[in-house]
Protein backbone atom coordinates (compact mmCIF):
# COMPACT_ATOMS: atom_id res chain seq x y z
CA UNK A 1 0.00 0.00 0.00
CA UNK A 2 2.80 2.41 0.96
CA UNK A 3 4.76 1.49 -2.15
CA UNK A 4 1.81 2.09 -4.41
CA UNK A 5 1.14 5.42 -2.79
CA UNK A 6 4.76 6.48 -3.24
CA UNK A 7 4.70 5.55 -6.91
CA UNK A 8 1.55 7.54 -7.44
CA UNK A 9 3.07 10.51 -5.68
CA UNK A 10 6.10 10.49 -7.99
CA UNK A 11 3.99 10.10 -11.13
CA UNK A 12 1.84 13.09 -10.22
CA UNK A 13 4.71 15.28 -9.11
CA UNK A 14 3.71 15.21 -5.44
CA UNK A 15 6.09 16.47 -2.77
CA UNK A 16 7.67 14.10 -0.22
CA UNK A 17 8.85 14.84 3.30
CA UNK A 18 12.44 14.34 4.47
CA UNK A 19 13.41 13.03 7.90
CA UNK A 20 13.68 16.57 9.33
CA UNK A 21 10.25 17.48 8.08
CA UNK A 22 11.20 19.50 4.98
CA UNK A 23 9.33 18.95 1.72
CA UNK A 24 11.12 18.22 -1.55
CA UNK A 25 9.86 17.67 -5.08
CA UNK A 26 9.76 14.04 -6.17
CA UNK A 27 12.61 13.07 -8.57
CA UNK A 28 10.31 12.49 -11.53
CA UNK A 29 8.70 15.88 -11.00
CA UNK A 30 12.10 17.57 -10.91
CA UNK A 31 13.12 15.88 -14.18
CA UNK A 32 9.89 16.96 -15.86
CA UNK A 33 10.32 20.48 -14.53
CA UNK A 34 13.83 20.72 -15.92
CA UNK A 35 12.78 19.27 -19.27
CA UNK A 36 9.95 21.78 -19.46
CA UNK A 37 12.37 24.61 -18.72
CA UNK A 38 14.61 23.49 -21.58
CA UNK A 39 11.61 23.56 -23.91
CA UNK A 40 10.74 27.11 -22.92
CA UNK A 41 10.09 29.43 -25.87
CA UNK A 42 12.66 31.90 -24.52
CA UNK A 43 15.37 29.31 -25.20
CA UNK A 44 14.35 28.77 -28.84
CA UNK A 45 16.88 31.31 -30.20
CA UNK A 46 19.71 29.64 -28.32
CA UNK A 47 18.80 26.10 -29.36
CA UNK A 48 18.57 27.36 -32.94
CA UNK A 49 22.01 28.96 -32.69
CA UNK A 50 23.48 25.82 -31.11
CA UNK A 51 22.18 23.62 -33.92
CA UNK A 52 23.49 26.00 -36.57
CA UNK A 53 26.87 26.20 -34.86
CA UNK A 54 27.27 22.44 -35.04
CA UNK A 55 26.36 22.40 -38.74
CA UNK A 56 28.66 25.29 -39.62
CA UNK A 57 31.59 24.04 -37.56
CA UNK A 58 31.42 20.47 -38.88
CA UNK A 59 31.24 21.69 -42.49
CA UNK A 60 34.19 24.08 -42.09
CA UNK A 61 36.43 21.76 -40.10
CA UNK A 62 35.81 18.76 -42.33
CA UNK A 63 36.63 20.79 -45.42
CA UNK A 64 39.89 21.87 -43.81
CA UNK A 65 40.73 18.32 -42.71
CA UNK A 66 40.33 17.04 -46.26
CA UNK A 67 42.54 19.75 -47.83
CA UNK A 68 39.49 21.38 -49.36
CA UNK A 69 40.58 24.98 -48.71
CA UNK A 70 39.22 27.17 -51.49
CA UNK A 71 41.41 30.27 -51.34
CA UNK A 72 44.36 31.93 -49.70
CA UNK A 73 42.14 33.91 -47.29
CA UNK A 74 42.31 31.42 -44.43
CA UNK A 75 46.10 31.62 -44.57
CA UNK A 76 46.07 35.42 -44.70
CA UNK A 77 43.81 35.73 -41.68
CA UNK A 78 45.79 33.18 -39.72
CA UNK A 79 48.95 35.20 -40.34
CA UNK A 80 47.16 38.31 -39.07
CA UNK A 81 45.63 36.72 -35.98
CA UNK A 82 48.87 34.91 -35.22
CA UNK A 83 50.70 38.25 -35.27
CA UNK A 84 48.13 39.83 -32.95
CA UNK A 85 48.37 36.83 -30.62
CA UNK A 86 52.13 37.42 -30.27
CA UNK A 87 51.69 41.18 -29.85
CA UNK A 88 53.17 42.00 -33.25
CA UNK A 89 51.98 44.20 -36.08
CA UNK A 90 49.36 42.41 -38.22
CA UNK A 91 51.66 41.45 -41.08
CA UNK A 92 50.26 39.15 -43.75
CA UNK A 93 53.23 38.00 -45.84
CA UNK A 94 50.85 36.33 -48.26
CA UNK A 95 49.85 39.83 -49.39
CA UNK A 96 53.55 40.59 -49.95
CA UNK A 97 56.57 40.26 -47.65
CA UNK A 98 56.06 42.49 -44.62
CA UNK A 99 52.63 43.72 -45.78
CA UNK A 100 50.56 45.18 -42.94
CA UNK A 101 46.97 44.00 -43.37
CA UNK A 102 45.69 47.40 -42.18
CA UNK A 103 47.00 48.76 -45.46
CA UNK A 104 44.76 46.33 -47.36
CA UNK A 105 41.50 46.14 -45.40
CA UNK A 106 40.75 47.89 -42.13
CA UNK A 107 39.64 45.07 -39.82
CA UNK A 108 41.15 45.67 -36.36
CA UNK A 109 38.26 43.64 -34.90
CA UNK A 110 40.35 40.54 -35.65
CA UNK A 111 42.43 41.29 -32.56
CA UNK A 112 39.53 39.83 -30.54
CA UNK A 113 40.51 36.38 -31.80
CA UNK A 114 44.10 36.71 -30.58
CA UNK A 115 43.58 35.29 -27.05
CA UNK A 116 41.67 32.31 -28.42
CA UNK A 117 44.32 31.68 -31.06
CA UNK A 118 47.08 31.93 -28.47
CA UNK A 119 45.40 29.07 -26.58
CA UNK A 120 44.60 27.04 -29.70
CA UNK A 121 47.06 28.04 -32.46
CA UNK A 122 45.44 26.54 -35.53
CA UNK A 123 43.45 27.69 -38.56
CA UNK A 124 40.67 25.51 -37.19
CA UNK A 125 40.33 28.05 -34.37
CA UNK A 126 39.38 30.70 -36.92
CA UNK A 127 36.88 28.41 -38.62
CA UNK A 128 35.20 27.46 -35.35
CA UNK A 129 35.11 31.09 -34.23
CA UNK A 130 33.45 32.04 -37.52
CA UNK A 131 30.88 29.27 -37.09
CA UNK A 132 30.12 30.60 -33.60
CA UNK A 133 29.71 34.19 -34.83
CA UNK A 134 27.43 33.17 -37.69
CA UNK A 135 25.35 31.04 -35.32
CA UNK A 136 25.20 33.85 -32.76
CA UNK A 137 23.62 36.12 -35.36
CA UNK A 138 20.65 33.75 -35.49
CA UNK A 139 19.77 34.58 -31.86
CA UNK A 140 18.39 38.09 -32.47
CA UNK A 141 16.74 37.04 -35.73
CA UNK A 142 14.92 34.11 -34.09
CA UNK A 143 14.12 36.05 -30.93
CA UNK A 144 12.72 39.06 -32.77
CA UNK A 145 10.59 36.89 -35.06
CA UNK A 146 9.32 34.83 -32.12
CA UNK A 147 8.23 37.90 -30.18
CA UNK A 148 6.45 39.53 -33.09
CA UNK A 149 5.04 36.52 -34.94
CA UNK A 150 4.75 33.66 -32.46
CA UNK A 151 6.91 30.71 -31.59
CA UNK A 152 6.50 28.59 -34.72
CA UNK A 153 6.99 31.48 -37.10
CA UNK A 154 10.00 32.63 -35.09
CA UNK A 155 11.64 29.23 -35.31
CA UNK A 156 10.88 29.02 -39.03
CA UNK A 157 12.45 32.40 -39.76
CA UNK A 158 15.44 31.71 -37.51
CA UNK A 159 16.23 28.43 -39.24
CA UNK A 160 15.53 29.89 -42.69
CA UNK A 161 18.06 32.60 -41.90
CA UNK A 162 20.69 30.14 -40.70
CA UNK A 163 20.21 27.96 -43.77
CA UNK A 164 20.01 30.87 -46.20
CA UNK A 165 22.21 30.66 -49.26
CA UNK A 166 24.16 33.78 -48.33
CA UNK A 167 25.21 32.39 -44.97
CA UNK A 168 26.01 28.96 -46.38
CA UNK A 169 28.21 30.43 -49.11
CA UNK A 170 30.17 32.35 -46.49
CA UNK A 171 30.62 29.31 -44.26
CA UNK A 172 31.94 27.39 -47.23
CA UNK A 173 34.45 30.04 -48.29
CA UNK A 174 37.01 29.67 -45.52
CA UNK A 175 37.28 32.55 -43.01
CA UNK A 176 36.54 36.26 -43.42
CA UNK A 177 36.31 39.25 -41.14
CA UNK A 178 32.66 39.77 -42.06
CA UNK A 179 31.86 37.00 -39.57
CA UNK A 180 31.84 39.78 -36.96
CA UNK A 181 29.45 41.90 -39.00
CA UNK A 182 26.55 39.44 -38.97
CA UNK A 183 25.84 39.47 -35.21
CA UNK A 184 26.43 43.23 -34.99
CA UNK A 185 23.93 43.86 -37.79
CA UNK A 186 21.42 41.40 -36.39
CA UNK A 187 21.48 42.77 -32.83
CA UNK A 188 21.35 46.35 -34.10
CA UNK A 189 18.38 45.81 -36.39
CA UNK A 190 16.56 43.78 -33.73
CA UNK A 191 16.90 46.82 -31.47
CA UNK A 192 15.50 49.03 -34.24
CA UNK A 193 12.44 46.80 -34.59
CA UNK A 194 11.82 47.05 -30.83
CA UNK A 195 12.44 50.81 -30.89
CA UNK A 196 15.48 50.66 -28.62
CA UNK A 197 17.36 53.43 -30.36
CA UNK A 198 20.41 53.63 -28.10
CA UNK A 199 20.99 49.88 -28.30
CA UNK A 200 20.64 49.97 -32.09
CA UNK A 201 23.30 52.67 -32.34
CA UNK A 202 25.66 50.93 -29.91
CA UNK A 203 25.49 47.65 -31.84
CA UNK A 204 25.97 49.39 -35.20
CA UNK A 205 28.90 51.65 -34.29
CA UNK A 206 31.54 48.85 -34.07
CA UNK A 207 30.88 47.94 -37.70
CA UNK A 208 33.53 50.53 -38.63
CA UNK A 209 36.12 48.20 -37.06
CA UNK A 210 35.04 45.18 -39.11
CA UNK A 211 35.69 46.45 -42.63
CA UNK A 212 36.15 49.83 -44.22
CA UNK A 213 32.91 49.81 -46.23
CA UNK A 214 30.68 48.97 -43.25
CA UNK A 215 30.88 52.50 -41.88
CA UNK A 216 28.40 53.47 -44.58
CA UNK A 217 26.14 50.61 -43.46
CA UNK A 218 26.34 51.93 -39.89
CA UNK A 219 25.32 55.36 -41.19
CA UNK A 220 22.39 53.74 -43.03
CA UNK A 221 21.21 52.22 -39.74
CA UNK A 222 21.30 55.70 -38.23
CA UNK A 223 19.04 56.89 -41.04
CA UNK A 224 16.70 53.93 -40.42
CA UNK A 225 16.41 54.88 -36.74
CA UNK A 226 15.45 58.44 -37.68
CA UNK A 227 12.85 57.13 -40.14
CA UNK A 228 11.33 54.74 -37.58
CA UNK A 229 11.41 57.25 -34.73
CA UNK A 230 9.99 60.00 -36.98
CA UNK A 231 12.19 62.48 -35.19
CA UNK A 232 15.85 63.39 -34.96
CA UNK A 233 17.26 60.96 -32.43
CA UNK A 234 20.59 62.53 -31.36
CA UNK A 235 22.41 59.20 -31.08
CA UNK A 236 21.20 58.15 -34.54
CA UNK A 237 22.25 61.44 -36.11
CA UNK A 238 25.64 61.06 -34.46
CA UNK A 239 25.88 57.51 -35.88
CA UNK A 240 25.27 58.82 -39.40
CA UNK A 241 28.12 61.32 -39.13
CA UNK A 242 30.34 58.87 -37.28
CA UNK A 243 29.89 56.11 -39.88
CA UNK A 244 30.56 58.40 -42.83
CA UNK A 245 33.50 60.12 -41.14
CA UNK A 246 35.03 56.78 -40.11
CA UNK A 247 34.78 55.51 -43.68
CA UNK A 248 36.37 58.66 -45.09
CA UNK A 249 39.15 58.58 -42.49
CA UNK A 250 39.81 54.90 -43.07
CA UNK A 251 39.92 55.10 -46.87
CA UNK A 252 41.68 58.43 -47.08
CA UNK A 253 44.17 58.29 -44.22
CA UNK A 254 44.50 55.07 -42.22
CA UNK A 255 44.72 52.47 -44.99
CA UNK A 256 47.08 54.58 -47.17
CA UNK A 257 49.30 55.14 -44.12
CA UNK A 258 49.81 51.38 -43.73
CA UNK A 259 49.88 50.66 -47.46
CA UNK A 260 53.31 50.46 -49.08
CA UNK A 261 52.06 52.39 -52.12
CA UNK A 262 50.40 55.07 -49.98
CA UNK A 263 46.94 54.43 -51.40
CA UNK A 264 43.87 52.22 -51.16
CA UNK A 265 44.45 49.29 -53.52
CA UNK A 266 40.77 48.66 -54.22
CA UNK A 267 40.01 52.03 -55.81
CA UNK A 268 40.83 50.33 -59.11
CA UNK A 269 37.78 48.13 -58.59
CA UNK A 270 35.73 51.28 -59.08
CA UNK A 271 37.91 53.13 -61.59
CA UNK A 272 38.60 50.15 -63.83
CA UNK A 273 42.32 50.85 -63.36
CA UNK A 274 42.25 53.29 -66.24
CA UNK A 275 40.74 50.82 -68.70
CA UNK A 276 37.24 50.62 -70.13
CA UNK A 277 34.68 50.42 -67.37
CA UNK A 278 32.50 47.33 -67.56
CA UNK A 279 28.95 47.85 -66.42
CA UNK A 280 27.04 45.18 -64.56
CA UNK A 281 24.62 43.50 -66.98
CA UNK A 282 20.98 44.16 -66.16
CA UNK A 283 20.15 40.45 -66.03
CA UNK A 284 22.98 39.82 -63.54
CA UNK A 285 21.83 42.66 -61.28
CA UNK A 286 18.21 41.49 -61.40
CA UNK A 287 19.21 37.90 -60.72
CA UNK A 288 21.31 38.89 -57.68
CA UNK A 289 18.52 41.07 -56.31
CA UNK A 290 15.95 38.32 -56.76
CA UNK A 291 18.21 35.78 -55.04
CA UNK A 292 18.61 38.23 -52.18
CA UNK A 293 14.91 38.95 -51.72
CA UNK A 294 12.76 36.20 -53.24
CA UNK A 295 13.67 32.80 -51.72
CA UNK A 296 14.53 34.48 -48.42
CA UNK A 297 11.58 36.83 -47.89
CA UNK A 298 9.16 36.37 -50.77
CA UNK A 299 9.88 40.04 -51.62
CA UNK A 300 8.09 41.17 -48.43
CA UNK A 301 11.31 42.60 -46.97
CA UNK A 302 10.74 45.45 -49.40
CA UNK A 303 7.89 46.59 -47.14
CA UNK A 304 10.30 47.55 -44.34
CA UNK A 305 12.70 50.51 -44.09
CA UNK A 306 15.25 48.14 -42.53
CA UNK A 307 16.10 47.06 -46.07
CA UNK A 308 17.95 50.36 -46.46
CA UNK A 309 20.81 48.76 -44.53
CA UNK A 310 21.45 46.54 -47.57
CA UNK A 311 21.85 49.45 -49.99
CA UNK A 312 25.51 50.33 -49.24
CA UNK A 313 26.72 46.76 -49.75
CA UNK A 314 24.70 46.22 -52.91
CA UNK A 315 25.73 49.66 -54.13
CA UNK A 316 29.51 49.18 -53.99
CA UNK A 317 29.20 45.70 -55.43
CA UNK A 318 27.11 46.80 -58.39
CA UNK A 319 29.21 49.87 -59.26
CA UNK A 320 32.40 47.84 -59.02
CA UNK A 321 34.21 46.87 -62.22
CA UNK A 322 35.09 43.45 -60.79
CA UNK A 323 32.47 40.93 -61.90
CA UNK A 324 33.27 38.70 -58.91
CA UNK A 325 31.23 41.11 -56.79
CA UNK A 326 28.14 41.02 -58.97
CA UNK A 327 26.85 37.51 -58.40
CA UNK A 328 25.91 35.23 -55.52
CA UNK A 329 29.14 33.31 -55.02
CA UNK A 330 31.60 33.46 -52.14
CA UNK A 331 30.94 35.46 -48.95
CA UNK A 332 29.84 38.82 -50.31
CA UNK A 333 26.11 38.35 -49.67
CA UNK A 334 26.40 37.13 -46.07
CA UNK A 335 26.00 40.62 -44.57
CA UNK A 336 22.73 41.01 -46.50
CA UNK A 337 21.07 38.03 -44.85
CA UNK A 338 20.42 39.46 -41.35
CA UNK A 339 19.16 42.63 -43.01
CA UNK A 340 16.59 40.96 -45.26
CA UNK A 341 15.33 38.50 -42.64
CA UNK A 342 14.86 41.18 -39.98
CA UNK A 343 13.24 43.42 -42.59
CA UNK A 344 10.84 40.54 -43.28
CA UNK A 345 10.17 40.12 -39.56
CA UNK A 346 9.51 43.85 -39.25
CA UNK A 347 7.10 43.89 -42.19
CA UNK A 348 5.01 40.80 -41.42
CA UNK A 349 2.94 42.06 -38.43
CA UNK A 350 1.61 44.98 -40.51
CA UNK A 351 0.97 42.77 -43.52
CA UNK A 352 -0.90 40.22 -41.41
CA UNK A 353 -3.32 43.03 -40.53
CA UNK A 354 -3.74 44.15 -44.14
CA UNK A 355 -7.20 44.84 -45.53
CA UNK A 356 -6.37 42.63 -48.50
CA UNK A 357 -7.20 38.97 -47.77
CA UNK A 358 -4.62 37.61 -50.22
CA UNK A 359 -1.87 39.69 -48.61
CA UNK A 360 -2.88 38.57 -45.10
CA UNK A 361 -2.78 34.95 -46.23
CA UNK A 362 0.54 35.43 -48.01
CA UNK A 363 2.08 37.04 -44.94
CA UNK A 364 0.74 34.34 -42.64
CA UNK A 365 2.29 31.55 -44.69
CA UNK A 366 5.55 33.30 -45.53
CA UNK A 367 7.66 32.08 -42.54
CA UNK A 368 6.94 28.45 -43.38
CA UNK A 369 7.50 29.13 -47.07
CA UNK A 370 10.87 30.78 -46.35
CA UNK A 371 11.98 27.76 -44.34
CA UNK A 372 10.76 25.39 -47.04
CA UNK A 373 12.68 27.36 -49.68
CA UNK A 374 15.84 27.32 -47.54
CA UNK A 375 15.58 23.57 -47.02
CA UNK A 376 14.95 22.94 -50.71
CA UNK A 377 17.88 25.11 -51.79
CA UNK A 378 20.13 23.46 -49.23
CA UNK A 379 20.12 20.31 -51.34
CA UNK A 380 22.34 22.21 -53.79
CA UNK A 381 24.26 24.27 -51.23
CA UNK A 382 27.31 23.49 -49.07
CA UNK A 383 25.44 22.06 -46.07
CA UNK A 384 24.16 19.26 -48.30
CA UNK A 385 27.63 17.76 -48.07
CA UNK A 386 26.93 16.89 -44.45
CA UNK A 387 24.61 14.15 -45.74
CA UNK A 388 27.41 12.54 -47.77
CA UNK A 389 29.60 9.84 -46.24
CA UNK A 390 32.70 11.08 -48.07
CA UNK A 391 32.52 14.33 -46.11
CA UNK A 392 33.59 12.47 -42.98
CA UNK A 393 36.35 10.41 -44.59
CA UNK A 394 39.92 11.65 -44.77
CA UNK A 395 41.47 10.35 -48.01
CA UNK A 396 44.90 8.71 -47.70
CA UNK A 397 46.25 11.43 -50.00
CA UNK A 398 45.62 14.03 -47.28
CA UNK A 399 47.76 12.20 -44.74
CA UNK A 400 50.44 11.81 -47.39
CA UNK A 401 50.36 15.53 -48.19
CA UNK A 402 50.55 16.42 -44.50
CA UNK A 403 53.54 14.13 -44.06
CA UNK A 404 55.24 15.76 -47.02
CA UNK A 405 54.65 19.28 -45.67
CA UNK A 406 55.82 18.07 -42.28
CA UNK A 407 59.33 17.91 -43.70
CA UNK A 408 59.44 21.70 -43.68
CA UNK A 409 61.02 22.84 -40.40
CA UNK A 410 59.30 25.39 -38.17
CA UNK A 411 60.32 28.95 -38.95
CA UNK A 412 61.28 28.23 -42.56
CA UNK A 413 60.22 30.48 -45.43
CA UNK A 414 57.88 28.89 -47.95
CA UNK A 415 56.39 29.93 -51.28
CA UNK A 416 53.05 28.19 -51.81
CA UNK A 417 49.78 28.15 -53.69
CA UNK A 418 46.28 27.56 -52.30
CA UNK A 419 46.17 24.02 -50.91
CA UNK A 420 49.35 23.98 -48.82
CA UNK A 421 48.97 27.49 -47.40
CA UNK A 422 46.76 26.94 -44.35
CA UNK A 423 48.80 23.86 -43.39
CA UNK A 424 51.89 26.05 -43.03
CA UNK A 425 50.94 29.57 -41.89
CA UNK A 426 50.85 28.58 -38.23
CA UNK A 427 54.52 27.60 -38.04
CA UNK A 428 56.37 29.03 -41.05
CA UNK A 429 56.54 32.27 -43.01
CA UNK A 430 54.47 31.73 -46.12
CA UNK A 431 54.54 33.84 -49.30
CA UNK A 432 52.12 33.67 -52.20
CA UNK A 433 53.59 31.97 -55.24
CA UNK A 434 55.16 34.56 -57.52
CA UNK A 435 54.99 37.36 -54.93
CA UNK A 436 58.10 36.96 -52.80
CA UNK A 437 59.52 40.26 -54.13
CA UNK A 438 63.08 39.10 -54.46
CA UNK A 439 63.13 36.72 -51.50
CA UNK A 440 64.32 33.21 -52.35
CA UNK A 441 62.35 31.03 -49.89
CA UNK A 442 63.73 27.90 -48.27
CA UNK A 443 60.95 25.75 -49.75
CA UNK A 444 58.30 25.84 -52.47
CA UNK A 445 55.09 23.83 -52.05
CA UNK A 446 52.66 23.73 -54.97
CA UNK A 447 49.81 21.66 -56.33
CA UNK A 448 50.22 19.20 -59.15
CA UNK A 449 47.13 19.75 -61.24
CA UNK A 450 46.11 20.23 -64.85
CA UNK A 451 48.98 18.02 -65.97
CA UNK A 452 51.61 19.91 -64.03
CA UNK A 453 54.68 17.87 -63.08
CA UNK A 454 57.46 18.27 -60.55
CA UNK A 455 59.97 18.97 -63.33
CA UNK A 456 57.73 21.81 -64.54
CA UNK A 457 57.53 23.16 -60.98
CA UNK A 458 61.35 23.13 -60.82
CA UNK A 459 61.58 25.04 -64.09
CA UNK A 460 59.00 27.59 -62.95
CA UNK A 461 60.89 28.07 -59.68
CA UNK A 462 64.11 28.73 -61.59
CA UNK A 463 62.30 31.36 -63.70
CA UNK A 464 60.88 33.09 -60.64
CA UNK A 465 64.15 33.01 -58.70
CA UNK A 466 67.09 33.46 -61.11
CA UNK A 467 70.37 32.34 -59.65
CA UNK A 468 68.73 30.05 -57.06
CA UNK A 469 68.53 26.30 -57.57
CA UNK A 470 65.60 24.29 -56.29
CA UNK A 471 65.57 20.50 -56.16
CA UNK A 472 62.65 18.09 -55.60
CA UNK A 473 62.20 17.10 -51.96
CA UNK A 474 59.17 14.86 -52.36
CA UNK A 475 55.81 14.42 -54.04
CA UNK A 476 52.62 13.20 -52.36
CA UNK A 477 48.90 13.83 -52.14
CA UNK A 478 48.82 15.94 -55.28
CA UNK A 479 51.55 18.25 -53.98
CA UNK A 480 55.21 18.63 -54.77
CA UNK A 481 57.82 20.06 -52.43
CA UNK A 482 60.96 21.78 -53.66
CA UNK A 483 63.92 22.65 -51.48
CA UNK A 484 66.48 25.36 -52.07
CA UNK A 485 69.82 23.75 -52.85
CA UNK A 486 72.80 24.67 -50.75
CA UNK A 487 75.33 26.90 -52.49
CA UNK A 488 78.72 25.39 -53.23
Amino acid sequence: MDTAAGTAAESTGARTATADGRETAAPAARVRSRAAALRSPRLDPYWTAAALFVLFAVLSVQRYRTLGTLSWDLGIFEQVVRAYAHLRAPVADLKGPGANILGDHFSPVLVLLAPLYRLFPSPVTLLVAQAALFALSAVPVTRCAGRLLGRRAGLAIGMAYGLSWGVQRAVDFDFHEIAFALPLLAFSLEAVVHRRWTAAVCWAAPLVLVKEDLGVTAAAIGVIVVIRARRLVPAAVALVFFGLAATALTLGVIIPAFNGAGSYDYWNKLSGDGGPAPVIPVDTAVRTLLWTLLPTTGLLAMRSPLLLAAVPTLGWRFVSHDDHYWGTDWHYSAVLMPVVFLALTDALPRLRASRRPWLRSYAAHLPAAALAAALALTTTLPLARLTEADTYRTPPAVAEADALLGRIPDGATVEADVRPISRLTGRTTVYWIGDTRGIAPDYIAVQLQDGRTTSQAVAEAAARHPGTVYVPDGEAGGLTLLKRAAKN
